[in-house]
């Protein structure tokens, strides 16, 4: 009879046995030459690059996700943030030249990138695979060494993560660590230089808790309710399968920056419903719980969260399309919900899964006060044609990112930071900004020893004084009064 090997324990000594570890290859210097940052980045897209079938496996595993958006939205956006960061790294790691002012002349300055350390990077089930290791792709680029907690409710991906990166990096520097709530409370209680968190708003605080007992900073993609304003005057069919691909085309709503729910016109909400009920069934047939396309809940827990949403007595008969649900298979269909109370359940927490409601106004200009008097939204979209409602809705509408005429693309954008405002998080990455966000800037002044003003030194004077207060904080004219004593102390 064979036995499965146990796994050994993880507790807070393993914890600690294994910061310690890689405290000391980060003291070594080794992750911070150009060589093996270049190294490691390439370790990690051929990792990606030789796995493809395997990912997508697990991903249809953990939450039965189709393959293009396996390939498109986690493999490929993976793939090119590996790709930028190889083009961009010499450049990125430069020191970047600063101004000096007359009060330290003769000098010069810089701003050197230096890695912060040892970084543990804590991922979400949604995307397990792009949020694991995209985050990766900013630490390794800013040379630190990384702990990986994936989650443990994508356990397909997190297993094949942990025998991957096994595989491909270095394991003097990165390591990944799976587990559940267990593992990563041994975990947060190490000292680490940053936490990188990905999740909800709830873990979010546990984590910034256990951050500050080492003063250790922190960048915390959360999420929120991210709406969509829809005026009038557009191509409606556009707007609603942009919407539908940015909802239900997202792993089923179970994306952050899904959007959350619509406001538009109580005119324009019949001719919305309309273009939403027929592209719907265009995209994902008349019963879209046997759809191929559409991602399941992830568990059984989060399939009875919505149900609950769902059925809410204040809810349940706003229904105006779907509803429908498979408790086996952890399938609920598309659902749009209009005019649902604004009080309910379903308007307070953030979805996270197919359920779209529907508020009406008005006029369109109200739903900028209504989005502000929520917290603020991981993101925001808007679809108009009306330059002045475009304008103000970039000016008043608070959250991590917006977009017009589109949802989520803003992801895609490199040159973009990618991070929340208040309660959908703090700090933010992709690009560049995940080089920055682990790294140190560190401001460096040279300076020779010529040039030495004993205006500085003891003892003090009026004269010394008029000088000092000209150099600070006058112009030119300024200091040719003072050295000649024109100007009063």
């Amino acid at each position: 009879m064979e036995f499965e090997e146990e796994k050994p324990v993880f507790d807070e000594e393993a914890a600690s046995a294994l910061a310690k570890e890689l405290r000391a290859t980060f003291a070594s210097a080794k992750t911070r030459s150009y060589q093996w940052r270049e190294s490691q980045l390439k370790s990690l897209l051929k990792l990606t690059t030789s796995n493809e079938p395997a990912i997508v496996d697990a991903l249809r595993s953990d939450l039965s996700k189709p393959e293009l958006e396996s390939q498109v939205y986690e493999i490929s956006m993976l793939k090119n943030s590996c790709k930028l960061a190889l083009k961009e790294l010499r450049n990125w790691m430069k020191p970047e030249k600063a101004k000096t002012s007359i009060t330290t002349f003769p000098s010069s300055a810089e701003i050197v990138s230096e890695p912060l350390g040892v970084i543990l990077i804590i991922s979400a089930w949604n995307y397990p695979f792009l949020l694991s290791l995209d985050p990766v792709v900013g630490a390794i680029a800013a040379g630190n060494a990384v702990v990986l907690k994936p989650s443990e409710l994508a356990p397909a991906t997190s297993s094949l993560l942990a025998k991957l990166v096994g595989e491909y990096m270095d394991s003097s520097s990165i390591r990944v660590v799976e587990g559940a709530v267990a593992e990563t409370s041994a975990l947060l209680e190490q000292k680490w230089d940053k936490i990188c968190y990905t999740g909800n708003g709830r873990v979010g605080r546990i984590v910034m808790t256990s951050a500050a007992k080492h003063l250790t900073p922190v960048l915390l993609e959360l999420g929120g309710k991210s709406p969509v304003v829809v005026d009038s005057g557009i191509n409606l069919q556009v707007a609603t399968r942009r919407i539908i691909v940015g909802k239900w085309g997202c792993n089923n709503g179970q994306a952050c920056i899904a959007p959350d729910y619509i406001v538009t016109t109580k005119d324009f909400a019949p001719k919305l419903v309309d273009s939403l009920k027929r592209e719907l069934e265009n995209f994902y047939g008349e019963n879209p719980l046997e759809s191929k396309d559409l991602s399941r809940i992830v568990n059984s827990n989060h399939f009875a969260r919505l149900i609950k949403l769902l059925d809410e007595d204040k809810v349940s008969g706003k229904i105006v399309l779907g509803g429908e649900r498979d408790k086996t298979n952890l399938r609920i269909a598309p659902t749009i919900l209009l005019d649902v109370s604004r009080d309910s359940l379903i308007m307070n927490e953030e979805i996270f899964g197919p359920l779209l409601p529907i508020l009406t106004v008005d006029r369109v200009e109200e739903s900028f006060d209504l989005i502000n008097s929520g917290t603020k939204p991981l993101a925001a979209y808007l679809f108009t044609n009306n330059k002045k409602l475009k304008e103000n809705f970039v000016r008043t509408v608070s959250a991590g990112g917006l977009v017009v005429n589109d949802t989520t693309i803003h992801l895609a954008v490199p040159s973009l930071p990618f991070g929340g405002v208040g309660e959908s998080g703090m700090g933010s990455y992709h690009g560049k900004f995940s080089f920055d966000a682990f790294s140190h800037k560190k401001a460096v002044v040279y300076r020779g020893f010529a040039g030495d003003a004993s205006v500085r030194y003891p003892p003090y004077t009026k004269g010394k004084l008029r000088l000092l207060k000209a150099l600070i904080g006058g112009g030119i004219l300024s200091i040719i009064r003072a050295l000649f004593g024109w100007s009063k102390a």
